[in-house]
């Protein structure tokens, strides 16, 4: 991929700008979805396929989509005896949005059914029903030792997702239900690590997908327990980042300084892959994508609820969104904690109501506070940043910006992009390949989507203490001084505006993204780990 040194700067600086928005992902980043686990989205996901491609991008599943939305945050793999079952009262959802208007065009609707089939067990003269969700050793399909079987349909809405026409994804030899893996409650239970990637890959179902072009409508879908696939020092930096300055501002201490606190835990993954001229309309080759769940407005809950399974409450009235989630951790560290259940609810198009929290971020400010004692200490001084709302609002102009946008808050993805190979991929993505000597070719990542390897929170940090500012230098070389469509908004991005200065470029949290365990193909993210462990 040839481009000039001036294009690659640009790009190096509009993606660092993109990922101030995002630390990290997003676990219970609210107060009102801390109540309900079973709808809080921690990551979402969007790329080309690399599963089998080339190393020019070609071949394999490289003319399609991978969209994943992991739900239910830090899940201890011994959370027995019911474990993380979706909740059949809520409705997940992951839009698309075609044509840059900030309104999604495709959404692609997952509601869930948990059977139980009330396994019972002689006792003297009586059968009584078991108190676990399995009677034995669990390995195919709707297993007869499962007390629990958890199915799942997809619906695509085309248009609003409440108003548009929908049609149900069907499987490939028809129907249009599908089978959900049981959690790996143990390896007595399932087996080893290598039996339940065998019984979780019965679960990939091949799937037809309505209105979609001809030859190009297949694709898949799983829904499944992973091993959390995001790598971050949790602990210590929500704990006012405790580590010194020196220590964050030090490569060598990536992998060495800190472990990844959550890699001990699983999350549950609803990933689908679709062609991308699927989702694409006309001659736009970028999408903007989000995951959302909701649930009914009113609740009534039963004092004397009937046997069965999930009986003690009725859900009605129409769906209320009570989570969102695009670009990773924009509502954990960006948005104010009285706005966070505001944003929750919110739709791309209503973003314009949150444009402070990006031009005037305080997260700049606190990691000055607590790494220096001084609020202003580190804190870039271009305000309002308009380098960081430019592409916060729009994608990056050459990158994923369409031709046509509405500011919103998304992910973005340019399907023309090749995809690169697992193996090749710069965990840094685009930041990393324009750090190089010569300049790398992996432009196929973050904030172009997201890729499982990506590490978003190191390209973050550079951006929030004004990295991308000390490349625009004085001149305004990459024309982030200002919002396009947004009139009357300028700042200063320069390098007298960052207080880190150069120290800014190598800020990282100590753990390493790139030595996360992924599958080479789709699901992509990890067999989960056993509650036996």
């Amino acid at each position: 991929m040839k481009r000039s040194k001036i294009f690659q700067l640009s790009l190096l600086a509009a993606a660092a700008c993109a990922a101030g928005l995002s630390l990290a992902s997003s676990h219970r980043e609210a107060p009102f979805i801390t109540t309900s686990p079973k709808v809080d989205a921690t990551d979402f996901y969007m790329f080309r396929s690399y599963e089998g491609v080339a190393a020019n991008g070609s071949g394999g599943r490289s003319d399609y989509v991978t969209l994943i939305a992991n739900y239910i945050p830090l899940q201890d793999p011994y959370g027995g005896p019911n474990y993380f079952m979706m909740d059949p009262n809520a409705l997940y959802e992951i839009h698309i949005d075609n044509n840059g208007d900030a309104a999604e065009d495709l959404t692609f609707q997952f509601r869930f059914n948990n059977k139980l089939n009330n396994i019972s067990l002689p006792i003297g003269n009586k059968s009584v029903a078991i108190p676990l969700i399995q009677a034995g050793a669990v390995a195919n399909v709707t297993d007869a030792n499962l007390n629990v079987n958890e199915t799942y349909t997809v619906n695509l809405m085309r248009g609003d997702r409440r108003k548009g026409g929908g049609s149900a994804l069907t499987k490939a030899g028809g129907g249009t239900t599908f089978e959900k893996p049981v959690d790996y409650i143990g390896v007595k239970t399932l087996g080893n690590a290598a039996a339940y990637a065998a019984y979780a890959a019965k679960h990939i179902h091949e799937v037809k997908i309505p209105g979609c072009p001809s030859g190009k409508d297949a694709g898949r879908v799983f829904v499944g327990q992973r091993q959390e696939g995001f790598a971050v020092n949790l602990g210590p930096i929500f704990d006012l980042v405790n580590a010194p300055l020196s220590v964050i501002t030090n490569p060598a201490n990536i992998n060495a300084a800190a472990a990844n606190s959550i890699q001990d835990h699983n999350v549950t993954t609803l990933a689908l892959e679709v062609h991308k001229d699927c989702l694409t309309a006309g001659s736009e080759t970028v999408i903007g994508g989000w995951t959302t769940a909701s649930l009914r407005q009113a609740r009534l809950l039963s004092a004397n609820p009937a046997p069965g399974h999930q009986n003690n409450d009725k859900a009605g009235g129409p769906w209320t969104q009570v989570s969102r989630l695009g670009q990773p951790l924009v509502n954990e560290v960006v948005i104010g904690l009285k706005d966070k259940d505001k944003f929750n609810a919110s739709r791309p198009q209503g973003d314009g109501q949150f444009l402070d929290y990006v031009t005037h971020p305080t997260l700049p400010a606190l990691l000055g506070l607590v790494l220096t004692g001084n609020a202003a200490g580190l804190a870039p001084t271009n305000l309002p940043r308009t380098d960081l709302a430019t592409v916060f609002l729009t994608g990056i102009t050459g990158v994923n910006k369409p031709a046509t946008v509405t500011p919103s808050e998304m992910l973005r993805l340019n399907t023309a992009i090749a995809p690169v190979p697992f193996a090749s991929q710069n965990r840094l993505a685009i930041v990393g390949s324009l750090k190089t000597s010569p300049a790398g070719t992996d432009f196929a990542g973050f904030p172009n989507g997201r890729r499982p390897k990506d590490d978003v929170v190191d390209i973050a940090l550079v951006a929030m203490l004004g990295g991308l500012c000390m490349a625009n230098g004085d001149a305004d070389t990459f024309k982030l001084n200002s919002i396009p469509g947004v009139a009357g908004v300028t700042s200063a991005c320069r390098p007298s505006s960052v207080p880190a200065g150069a120290a800014s470029l190598d800020v990282h949290d100590a753990v390493d993204q790139a030595v996360v365990p992924f599958l080479p193909g789709f699901p992509y993210l990890n067999t989960p780990l056993p509650g036996s462990q």
